[in-house]
């Protein structure tokens, strides 16, 4: 315990500096709701998905019969954007490098999910927590407890438990290496805002994202089921302490995404299904949600809103979610959500490039779950079928589990 709290104080220690060496210098600032100036956007920003995304300030191209923006939008970056086609319908900051909280653990999921088989057990060596931060969110994973992979997912996606990510993390060879890992991960995405420093999202100095690069990760991540499912989940049960001579007991775990299962004044969202929120106090709350109304699917993500309604960030997010699914189709984009840079396009030789991440074409796929079918597709921006030189995939997005 002693190891874990000497840990904690030195990475606290370290968000106090007074700049972030990657991020804009008032990027570091917690959100305030008392009146001080607002800070400003850098002047200069990415361009990736388009030279329109990298301006400051809110884009939108409204046509004949578009609703207008939200007026109750206090979001220091906020983004929608269609996550069949990539097509960004309005933005805010797109590319403003921010603080991105427990939202990064998306990106966690999206690089070491796939590397660790959920069937595993895994026996919990009291070293493996030794790092996590103070005052951490956590699942309850105890030392010298086994756990499932499948179990530690859960707790990761559920309860943003950063005890879960520092196992799973311990499992992919360790915390520096799975820093590396993530890295060539978004770098391999084209989320170029996005600096890893710890894997679970932890305030650190010099740790940012975007809201241009989580959409771009949540739409990465939702082409692998197990990440669907996982971050679809509303409830589960989680293995609790084993005492001698006795069954090991669980407990119920519920989801922390607050547009997925509700409470605290909020009403879960009308066909949402995913992705994952995160606060703290350098980050201020995020979150990154995916929903599907009418067969259309956006993704939406909102940082840091700075308005003293409760529970702003989940406000916000429905209202954008909202307002995209009445614009769809009535508005210009002003930018697109880009392939990764391994991503291929249809070609003569069946070896050039993608087009700046073009979008690639859809597809829809019929499947069950539980009795209760959802018909739902997203292009595979995420994937390349060497065969054809085609990145397009069929996806089923689970219902949430009561």
């Amino acid at each position: 315990m002693s190891a874990l709290k000497k840990t904690a104080l030195t990475v606290t220690a370290a968000t106090l500096l007074p700049a972030l060496a990657v991020a804009p210098a008032s990027a570091d600032s917690p959100h305030n709701k008392a009146g001080k100036q607002h800070p400003n956007p850098p002047a200069s920003m990415s361009t990736v998905g388009g030279t329109q995304l990298g301006r400051a300030g809110t884009q939108v191209s409204l046509g004949p019969g578009a609703p207008v923006l939200p007026k109750a939008l206090s979001g220091r970056s906020w983004i929608v954007a269609d996550a069949e086609s990539g097509e960004v319908l309005a933005s805010h900051n797109a590319h403003w490098r921010l603080p991105p909280a427990s939202t990064l653990k998306m990106l966690f999921a999206d690089t070491v999910l796939p590397r660790l088989p959920k069937t595993e057990i895994h026996k919990v060596a009291p070293k493996e927590l030794a790092s996590v931060g103070e005052g951490s969110s956590l699942v309850g994973v105890k030392e010298n407890h086994s756990y499932s992979v499948h179990d530690l997912w859960l707790g990761v996606f559920l309860r943003s438990g950063n005890d879960a990510v520092h196992v799973l993390s311990e499992m992919n060879g360790g915390v520096p290496k799975t820093v590396k890992d993530m890295q060539a991960h978004a770098d391999e995405l084209q989320a170029l805002d996005t600096h890893v420093v710890s894997p679970d999202g932890y305030d650190a100095a010099g740790q940012v994202s975007s809201a241009y690069d989580l959409t771009l990760i949540a739409r990465s991540g939702m082409q692998k089921k197990d990440f669907r499912e996982y971050c679809a989940t509303a409830s589960a049960k989680f293995p609790g302490e084993q005492k001698p001579g006795k069954a090991r007991a669980t407990f119920e775990i519920q989801n922390t995404n607050r547009l997925l299962t509700g409470d605290y004044g909020i009403s879960p969202y009308k066909g949402i299904a995913g992705v994952k929120n995160g606060n703290t106090t350098n980050a201020g709350a995020t979150f990154t949600g995916v929903a599907e109304r009418n067969g259309k699917v956006l993704l939406v993500t909102v940082m840091n809103p700075d308005s003293s309604e409760g529970q702003a960030v989940y406000k916000e997010a429905g209202r954008l979610l909202d307002w995209g699914f009445a614009a769809a189709g009535k508005v210009t984009p002003v930018g697109e959500l880009v392939a990764p840079r391994s991503a291929t396009t249809p070609a003569s030789n069946g070896n050039e490039p993608a087009n700046n991440g073009a979008p690639a074409k859809t597809a829809a796929a019929k499947e069950s779950s539980g009795g209760i079918g959802i018909a739902l597709a997203i292009t595979g921006g995420a994937l390349v079928v060497l065969a054809a030189g085609v990145f397009l995939v069929n996806r089923r997005w689970p219902l949430r589990r009561r």
